[in-house]
Parts: C-alpha cells; structure tokens; sequence
C-alpha cells in the first residue's frame, strides 16, 4: 500500500475545482517550482554543480554590470563573470564579510530585473552580532517558501493538524484559521498559534497544552527549556508528532531530551534571514542537506582551502538568485562539520552537523581559537544547575551565569569551577552570576550557551 499524497489536500484556486487542484496565477509558480525540486534532488552532483554555475555565471554578469563593489571584486581576482564555471574559479574572489555589508559603498546592485521584483529588506544581527541589511527580491521569497515545501514534504508534515510557532519577531498571542505562507498558500491546512518567545516558560506550556499542537516550530533553547519543565511537572503534550527547531544550534542533548520527553521527531533547519534556507535534514539519514538549487556552499578552512569529509570549517554561501544583493562567496560566520554523499541517494551536498557560530569560540591565553567543552554533563553531579550560559570577556576571565533550583551550598560552586576549568583546558578565572527563572537573551531572541566577547 503506497503512502498517501500529500497532494490530495492540494487548495485549488480556480472557481469551482477541488479535485484534481488546479492552480492558477503567481501560486502556480510555487507548485511548478516544489514539483521541480522532487526532480533536481536527484540530479547527480555533477549535474547540479554544472545547473549551480549556469546560474552563477548569469548573476555575476548583472552584479558586474550594477554593483560596483562586486566589480571590483571581480577585477581583484582577475575574473571576468563568464569564467566562473567551478568551485576552484569561485575561490579566486575575496570572500565578502558582514563588515562589507555594513560598511562598504555600491554592494546593493542600481538595478534589478522587473521580473524580479518587489524588492524588500531583511536586517538581521546575524550569529555574530553584527548587524546587517540586505535586500531581497520576490524570486527570493519563492525560492525560500519552496525549499520550506521542501522540508515539508520530505518529512510528511499533516498539513491538517494543528501548528504551533514560538518565535522571536512574534509580538502578542494570536490564534489563525490557517498555517499561512507557504503551506496554506498550497494546502487545506489546520489552525495555527503564535507565542512571543518572551513567554515565561510556563506559561508558554500552558499554551501548548491547551492548544494540542501536531507540529510545533520553536527555537532549540526554548524547547530545552520547555522539555525541562515538561518532564520536571509530569506534563504531556498530547498529539505532538513533529517539532521544527529554527535559529540556534541544535544540540544532539537538546535533540535526545526533546525526542524522549514528547516521544515527538525532531527536525532541525539551517537557515538565516539573508540566505533563507540554507540546509534541511535528510528524512532517512538525518544528515543536512544543502539547499544546492539555490545556494552553493563552501566550507574552508582558516587559510581557505575547503574542508575534507569530517573536518570542521567556516561557512561561505553564495546566493545564486538574489539579483538585488550580490551575496557571492559570502562568509556567515558559521561554521559546520563536512560530511560524506548522503546514501539517500540524493545529489545535494551533505553537511554533518551545525557545529556553532563564530562568537560561539573560546580564545584561550595564548590567543588560539577552538570549540569549547565546558564540562556540562557533571554540572548536575555536584550542583542543581538547570541553565547555564558562559560569556568569555577576557583571555583569563569568564562570566559563568547560572539558573539552579536552589541556593548552592559550600563546596557546590567550587566543584563547578573545578569541572570547568579541567574542560576548558585552563584554570581561567570563573565568575558566578546567579539569575532567577530563565537566562537573559540576546536581542534578537537567542541565545548562546557560551559567547566570546574578546576582541580578535
């Protein structure tokens, strides 16, 4: 017996029809574009690099034409736009930093095709802090509501249960007859409930639980937080099948305490505001597949030659589509985990894990760079800790700030700073910050669990 279509709740926007759904006007170009991807995912990586740099190549002759700051790029490397037919020509051009965005004049291109258009503006501080604006087109925002199709589908997402969103840019408690863009714009779908991250966890829970959710979006801190307090008070999230974690890292705890406490999926996007979506889990291996249709993506090392399979490096995307803000060989400040061909069988290239951002590195005394361990899994073997974050503001000085279910008795927070100090490799100075209820975010409604304020 073969498994449902998800098409068969298709929404038809023609008078009269429901079945088959036959759509019309500019949703018509999101069905054709989601049933396209079915296709190019199986495209050999051969044959995806050579559709990456077709593309590519169309894109720089209009960004050489109308930003000047990508002209003399291209002039810096000795490159004319039609020489750019592999990754090994891509690597010529100097990578393009947050600062450039910020700072630097004529890298928002004069013009852009009318078929592109409307443009609009995402601003975004991003996962280092730096904040940044960039415009982006309506080819754009096809292309992301698609590739989040995309997640749909491959994930068989019920369209008509119930989704519950917990998000930064959220304002107030607002209940929908609908999902909204782009589910709803193609499926019947259920209702959905949007809850301001700045909820209280409590009380965010108690809103899920009255709610009943089949599908929750939420950021992997917030769930953490949620799942704590689930399990902690006895409390079942009833109909809970599939969780979306969004904007942070993903961490595989995070992940294992989620799955055992809701008995839910957890599926995890690699995304950013000027991007869209960047990569999405494989349904059979769970590895992330980059988004290849739309994005071509490096991961170098510090001297920028491209990491091996298991090595760890800096992510420097280049956005094949957006004819507004040349984003060619742009440097995030991620940094990911390369790893090998997916044995799904698909030809979009493969990354292992999210590893972390770049404020996200420890500097230690003599001034080199590396992924904290900070010991964790002992902190409850000697303390009631229930959050933790650690911000580095010096070589020798760490702001350690802590949540703990009670006042901490002698000996307690020097076992902590003992458990720290053996991790981290350095008897850094460690200060205790105690907060009450949970840790203060970041503007942008994140949050970090250890965060490098030194100045490189």
């Amino acid at each position: 017996m073969t498994a449902r279509s998800p098409w068969i709740e298709a929404r038809s926007n023609i008078a009269g029809i429901e079945f088959p759904a036959i759509i019309g006007g500019p949703t018509a170009a999101l069905a054709a574009l989601v049933r396209q991807l079915d296709d190019t995912q199986w495209l050999s990586a051969e044959e995806i690099e050579r559709g990456q740099f077709a593309q590519l190549r169309h894109l720089a002759r209009h960004a050489g034409q109308f930003s000047t700051h990508f002209r003399k790029r291209l002039a810096q490397a000795k490159l004319r736009p039609d020489e750019l037919t592999s990754t090994a020509v891509l690597r010529k051009l100097p990578v393009l930093r947050r600062r450039d965005l910020q700072s630097a004049e004529g890298v928002i291109c004069s013009e852009v095709p009318a078929s592109h258009q409307p443009v609009g503006e995402s601003k975004t501080s991003g996962s280092t802090g730096e904040p940044i604006a960039a415009k982006r087109t309506a080819i754009n925002q096809l292309i992301w509501m698609a590739m989040t199709m995309r997640e749909h589908l491959w994930h068989r997402t019920a369209f008509d249960g119930r989704l519950a969103a917990i998000r930064a840019n959220i304002s107030q408690v607002e209940r929908a007859k609908d999902w909204g863009a782009p589910a709803s714009v193609l499926f019947r779908t259920g209702p959905s409930l949007r809850l301001p991250i700045t909820l209280g966890v409590e009380e965010l829970t108690a809103h899920l639980v009255e709610f009943k959710p089949a599908s929750l979006i939420v950021y992997p801190n917030t769930l953490d937080a949620i799942a704590r307090h689930c399990a902690q008070a006895s409390i079942v999230l009833e109909g809970l099948r599939t969780i979306r974690t969004i904007g942070e890292t993903l961490s595989a705890e995070t992940r294992e305490r989620a799955q055992q406490t809701f008995e839910a999926r957890v599926v995890d996007n690699y995304s950013s505001q000027e991007l869209g979506n960047i990569a999405l889990q494989c349904p059979h291996s769970g590895l992330y597949h980059v988004m290849a249709e739309s994005l071509i993506v490096e991961v170098i090392d510090d001297a920028g030659v491209p990491c091996e399979v298991g090595q760890v490096g800096r992510v420097v995307a280049t956005d094949l589509h957006n004819f507004a803000t040349p984003l060619i060989r742009y440097d995030i400040g991620d940094y990911a985990e390369v790893a090998a061909p997916c044995p799904c069988g698909r030809g979009l290239p493969t990354l292992k894990r999210i590893v972390g951002r770049e404020r996200n590195l420890i500097v230690m005394p003599d001034g080199t760079r590396h992924w904290p361990l900070v010991g964790f899994h002992g902190f409850r073997d000697v303390a009631p800790v229930v959050q933790y974050q650690m911000i580095q503001h010096a070589r020798d000085d760490i702001e350690v700030r802590l949540v703990v279910e009670r006042p901490l008795v002698p000996g307690q927070e020097s076992g902590l700073r003992e458990i720290i100090q053996k991790a981290l490799g350095h008897p850094f100075a460690l200060r205790f910050v105690y907060f009450e209820g949970t840790l203060p975010r970041g503007a942008n409604g994140k949050f970090d669990e250890f965060v490098c304020n030194v100045a490189q």
